[in-house]
């Protein structure tokens, strides 16, 4: 018996040319490098762009290391919390750009949304689809108070993708679990035409919990301990997070992904950034089981464990 599903075949990520460094923001706001990276890990991040041309480069990229055509995909999925326009989706304006074929839509469940769309995406490749381009791309500093201390620091702007093809023996996507609580969404919010405001100690303890639940479901759902995962890969919001994530869990953090301390939070871009990163240095071989998790403004929260294989 045979189970169509889909597998990772390309990745690609895009960053802006502009570095925003924590000395930028200790020359103007009542703060200093040693605080920002003592409490986030965060170095250095991005601005610039804008969150269709970040998605493109990102795409053409994945589909670049894929070795296909944008023709050959047959459907477009971007997740963003930061769209472009009101209307109409960013996700037509990339793919005017790279030309792909099939449809396209923009999805949002915001730093959550990556895994969300890449669970997405596979579901449309068990129901017929034979490539999928899934990008997150978020142009974070375009709502974020560069005046507030408490969030200026924090966000930046960036892309990454991947392409999914189809498997016809072995879904890689082993297991997954997706949530939201909606009752939280005051802790972590944007208004239209607004800034992002953000209490942060709620959301850090939130964030903890559920991360640790819904990686706790993934690996139950998949049958698999922590000890069968070779590589971690969360939501790239703040060091401490994932630190106290891991440390319930019981991951120690050389098997964890992490590109914060140069992109900061990069929203939906952060996963699939990480996760490149990870491949193009040679962290990941055929066979390895990556976890996937991240959380977001709703509040939402996903999970995912992939089976690494290109082919």
């Amino acid at each position: 018996m045979t189970t169509r599903g889909s597998r990772i075949t390309g990745w690609g990520t895009a960053l802006p040319d502009r570095v925003v460094t924590n000395a930028d923001f200790e020359a103007r706001l009542d703060t200093s490098d040693s605080w920002i990276t003592e409490r986030t890990g965060i170095k250095e991040r991005r601005f610039g762009g804008t969150t269709a041309s970040l998605a493109a480069e990102a795409g053409k990229k994945a589909l670049e290391c894929a070795g296909l055509l944008a023709q050959d995909i047959e459907l477009l999925i971007l997740s963003t919390t930061t769209p472009d326009l009101t209307t109409p989706a960013t996700s037509s304006v990339v793919q005017d750009i790279l030309g792909t074929g099939g449809g396209a839509f923009d999805l949002n469940a915001a730093c959550a949304g990556f895994v969300y769309a890449m669970v997405a995406g596979g579901g449309m490749v068990k129901m017929g689809a034979n490539r999928v381009l899934v990008i997150g791309s978020d142009t974070l500093s375009k709502i974020t108070d560069q005046d507030d201390r408490a969030t200026a620091v924090l966000f930046g702007d960036g892309a990454g993708a991947i392409v999914l093809e189809a498997d016809p023996i072995e879904d890689k996507i082993l297991s997954y679990d997706l949530g939201v609580d909606g009752s939280a969404m005051p802790i972590l919010y944007c208004n239209h035409g607004g800034y992002l405001t953000m209490e942060g100690r709620e959301v850090f303890k939130k964030a903890v919990r559920v991360m640790v639940e819904s990686s706790k479901n993934v690996l139950e759902s998949a049958k698999l301990t922590v000890d069968d995962i070779a590589l971690v890969v969360p939501h790239q919001a703040n060091l401490r997070i994932i630190e106290a994530a891991n440390q319930r869990l019981g991951v120690p953090m050389d098997k964890t992904a992490i590109v914060l301390d140069k992109t900061g939070n990069t929203s939906s871009a952060s996963i699939p950034l990480a996760l490149s990163d990870a491949a193009d240095s040679g962290r990941l071989k055929d066979g390895d089981n990556v976890l996937f998790c991240g959380f977001g403004a709703g509040m939402t929260w996903s999970s995912a464990i992939v089976r690494w294989s290109r082919s």
